[in-house]
């Protein structure tokens, strides 16, 4: 940007590929300088780096997302009290972001917590990549649903909503599953059904 030798990170990157979806990640904890430049960008669609070069950025979608007030959907009782807990976050925000800034965006979107059902489709999904992968090695892969509702128990937590999940089919299945191709128990063109038993998933 303006005073660096080179072109920075960001503008490199859009000045390559201008057809590009940016995500800044909880963009509240974001040095001051940041929201500058993304005042700049928001505001003009271009951004000039140390080089002088004005790099254009009006293909590019810009994503940010924030914590801010997630624990006030943490504490709501069910999805019927989001009006309230909406305008309570928007209050929060105008008390964190400056008005030009929040005024150059063009929607603010706020996430209910994850429901049982949500989590449950996130698992299916996970593993959905899981029996890709097996399938390029000639094993065939079935999970039952009680494999599903116990990976999406074990990787539910209310203060993380889906991030644990990745962690417990790492652990519950990728790293049991190759105990059991290491020691032989399944070879290729095998069909394995995955079901919970005993506080764990079993392989058979």
């Amino acid at each position: 940007y303006v005073g660096y030798d080179e072109g920075g990170q960001l503008t490199e990157a859009v000045r390559r590929r201008p057809y590009s979806v940016l995500l800044f990640d909880e963009v509240e904890k974001a040095h001051p300088d940041v929201f500058n430049i993304l005042l700049q960008v928001l505001d003009d669609g271009r951004l000039t780096d140390g080089q002088g070069r004005v790099v254009d950025f009006k293909n590019t979608i810009i994503i940010m997302t924030s914590n801010l007030g997630s624990d006030l959907i943490l504490e709501a009782k069910d999805n019927s009290e989001t009006e309230a807990v909406k305008q309570k976050i928007d209050a929060l925000l105008k008390q964190t972001f400056r008005p030009e800034f929040l005024n150059r965006i063009d929607e603010i979107i706020m996430f209910n917590r994850l429901a049982k059902e949500n989590i449950k489709g996130i698992v299916r999904i996970q593993l959905d990549r899981v029996v890709r992968r097996l399938e390029e090695r000639r094993i065939h892969l079935v999970f039952d649903e009680s494999a599903i509702d116990f990976i999406a128990d074990a990787g539910y937590d209310p203060s993380f909503g889906a991030r644990p999940v990745k962690r417990a089919i790492q652990t519950y299945v990728e790293n049991a599953l190759a105990k059991d191709v290491l020691a032989g128990k399944f070879t290729e063109n095998s069909t394995i059904k995955a079901s919970a038993s005993g506080g764990s998933i079993v392989f058979s």
